[in-house]
């Protein structure tokens, strides 16, 4: 297999650290406001079922744009506190699903985006913010002192680009990517709160850049998670509730509520006891490290915290498991860096091999494991981005390839088998088109209109049982 080795490296930097938009985005400043988000609720809002995820409410302006909606169970008299979602695939139902029972506990509204999806250039992005801010603003009670936004991988770096063009977003709340292609930390006026799975392939990508911004002066912080490149677990999500909840007391936005102050500090220290029980002192230092980040200003314990983490940092065994993992996260810099390299060769032999040993070692429980489990997600991200870029361009041989690697790098990834399937499309065999899609939708397709659509398959619709795999597709 022979590839213009600079256009597979053109490809991998196009497409990798969150499949972001196609063209970065334009700020001013370092406080990157150059429009307004703050609107007033000038109509008349519109009356909408509390308590229930509502998938689909149609903008007013716009039928071809809406968002899910949710509005705790109860409460639809007073303005709220609101954040805006933004999924890479337009799922703007996933994160809804998922949070909202941190949004009746902390009485914020949520929406998300139907339209805001991975591929979208950045003038899409705000024709898209534009409708949905516009449309919501006029038909809910939100409180215009307390908007924030929210997103996953693509999605994060719209959440991002919507507050760096927009002033009026008080926080910005990002997971598995962080800032627009091209975008420096700066000076912002929002807060930033990162959000790392440990196996996620972008986490040092996280890391590099709450570092960047321990240089400014933008109020962050960063969450880590025990899992992979998705959306975070609700337990960590409620960590970022009671993030953005400090901060507005310390804003005074909403009055300073002690009990509740309190029970976090209790949570806290029986972490931070726990971790340091069982010897984990780089999370007991974590735990430290945002505690002191959420509670300063509010009360005195926020010393109880930096004393601890002040102790652990000349602690020798801290100091040892620290340096630990400096020397893995260079270790996967450098790994990664020379997968970006092997890219060109089309090696198979070296790929397989390259696989085999990161997905063995990616199943220990350990530092070591976790790096290797992000490493083998780093090149599904790649090999589909670089097959994603072939099967367009009508390189079918070179698809293939990559296709095959992607495969056998990341076996449950539906995407994996729908292209695939598209290939043996290409090249009339029904069979193969067939047992593709049905491992396609084993492992979680489930977009019907897409596979109607899709140029290939119309050839052999009387060839191909698709209401079979309509069938077995999980309703969403």
């Amino acid at each position: 297999m022979k590839a213009n080795p600079f256009v597979i490296l053109l490809i991998v930097f196009s497409y990798l650290v969150g499949c972001a938009n196609k063209n970065p985005a334009s700020t001013e400043n370092d406080t990157g406001a150059t429009g307004t988000a703050v609107a007033s609720n000038i109509a008349v809002p519109d009356s909408f079922e509390t308590g229930k995820v509502i998938p689909h409410v149609i903008c007013k302006v716009d039928a071809a744009q809406s968002y899910a909606l949710y509005i705790p169970s109860g409460r639809n008299k007073e303005q709220l506190p609101v954040i805006y979602f933004f999924d890479p695939h337009a799922d703007g139902l996933l994160p809804l699903s998922k949070y909202k029972t941190l949004a009746d506990e902390y009485n914020f509204i949520l929406i998300g985006s139907n339209n805001s999806k991975n591929g979208n250039d950045w003038s899409t992005t705000e024709n898209i913010w534009n409708t949905l801010f516009e449309d919501t603003q006029k038909r809910l009670k939100i409180n215009s002192n307390r908007i924030y936004t929210c997103g996953f991988s693509g999605g994060a770096k719209v959440a991002s680009y919507v507050a760096l063009n927009h002033s009026g977003i008080k926080g910005v709340i990002v997971g598995g990517a962080g800032l627009p292609d091209g975008t420096p930390a700066g000076n912002f006026n929002f807060t930033f709160t990162l959000i790392a799975g440990e196996g996620d392939m972008n986490m040092t990508d996280l890391i590099a850049l709450n570092n960047e911004l321990d240089i400014t002066q933008t109020k962050h912080r960063i969450i880590f998670f025990d899992g992979k490149h998705e959306w975070a677990p609700k337990n960590t999500m409620n960590t970022t509730f009671e993030g953005i909840q400090f901060d507005a007391m310390r804003e005074k936005l909403i009055p300073q509520n002690d009990a509740f102050i309190n029970d976090y500090i209790i949570k806290s220290k029986k972490r931070f006891n726990d971790y340091s029980s069982s010897n984990s002192l780089i999370n007991a230092e974590q735990e430290c490290k945002l505690s002191i980040n959420i509670l300063q200003g509010l009360t005195d314990e926020v010393n109880w915290f930096k004393e601890k983490e002040a102790s652990l940092l000349n602690n020798a065994e801290y100091r040892k498991q620290w340096q630990a993992q400096q020397n893995l996260l260079s270790t996967e810099q450098n790994m990664k860096a020379v997968y970006m390299q092997q890219f060109q060769n089309g090696d198979k032999n070296y790929w397989t091999k390259t696989i085999s040993e990161l997905q063995a070692k990616g199943k220990e429980q350990t530092p070591e494991g976790a790096m290797y489990h992000r490493l083998v997600a780093f090149l599904s991200l790649a090999f589909y981005s670089i097959s994603n870029q072939f099967i367009t361009s009508n390189q079918n041989n070179q698809a293939r390839y990559f296709v095959e690697l992607y495969k056998m790098d990341d076996p449950a990834n539906s995407e994996a088998w729908y292209f695939s399937a598209i290939l043996n499309a290409r090249i009339n065999d029904p069979k193969a088109t067939e047992d593709d899609l049905l491992k396609a939708v084993e492992n979680g397709f489930t977009d019907k209109m897409r596979m109607e659509q899709q140029p290939e398959f119309q050839s052999l619709v009387s060839q191909i049982d698709f209401s079979k795999i309509e069938s077995r597709m999980k309703s969403e």
